[in-house]
């Protein structure tokens, strides 16, 4: 579950910093946000087996995945490089790099797409991680504003709207995967786990998202951040509480 987490957190990141508006941030932002993959891609390489089914259903052996994690922290480190010397657009290349390896091990650990149930996994997988990504870097960007007090708020504006799109998507892929897996919903603690999925993982962070818009139109920075770390907040419990109800159901939800 860690690796998994891991390597959400990481395509999700990567894809707000490949949709945002990257020339109205500063590149120190860009710099410390490579060393957190890095890390992140570390974490990943040493949790890699949890991820690994036994059942083979999968592409993603231990191997492969442990040299994917590899090459995401390697990729991370250079991009660190690239950003501290102000090279923006081989910068940007590594950013592109880091979503495509980074899709590209969350592909390979779902189940066969030929199959409902994996195209709702592969789907599920990109939604959670873009709804990650976005709580994540907008909270981290809000951040940043403490150091580059004078950058304009439209990349956090944005990365607002990023994050609203994924949880409309996410709600999407859920009640999909609700109404497949409803009657095999007999549990008491399945009705608790999905009460704090819905309530903490989708109702919740779209509430955020209204809040956040509120407050941007005063342009205060720092209460829209205080926000989106509620929001990174809730979307863990959200997922956590997701991934114990796949889990049980064998159906994404």
């Amino acid at each position: 579950m860690i690796a998994q987490f891991s390597l959400r957190l990481i395509c999700g990141m990567s894809m707000m910093w490949g949709l945002m508006p990257r020339s109205q941030v500063t590149s120190g932002f860009f710099r410390i946000q490579m060393l957190v993959v890095l890390g992140l891609s570390a974490l990943s390489a040493l949790t890699i087996g949890q991820l690994v089914g036994d059942d083979g259903q999968t592409l993603l052996t231990h191997a492969v995945g442990t040299w994917i994690c590899v090459i995401l922290a390697l990729s991370a480190f250079l991009g660190s490089v690239m950003w501290t010397l102000e090279r923006r657009r081989t910068g940007s290349f590594f950013v592109f790099l880091i979503a495509a390896e980074s899709t590209g091990a969350l592909l390979l650990s779902t189940t066969p797409l030929g199959s409902f149930t994996g195209m709702l996994q592969l789907l599920s997988e990109l939604s959670t991680a873009s709804m990650l990504g976005a709580a994540m870097t907008g909270m981290l960007l809000g951040h940043w504003f403490l150091t580059a007090p004078t950058m304009s708020i439209t990349p956090l504006s944005r990365l607002n709207l990023y994050f609203a799109v994924a949880g409309l998507v996410r709600l999407v892929v859920s009640g999909i995967g609700l109404i497949s897996a409803w009657g095999q919903m007999t549990d008491s603690t399945h009705w608790l786990w999905l009460a704090l999925r819905w309530l903490a993982g989708i109702i919740g962070p779209l509430l955020m998202v209204v809040m956040v818009w509120r407050i941007l139109k005063y342009r205060n920075t720092q209460a829209a951040t205080g926000v989106l770390f509620v929001s990174v907040v809730l979307v863990i419990i959200g997922e956590l509480s997701a991934a114990l109800l796949s889990r049980e159901l064998q159906t994404p939800v």
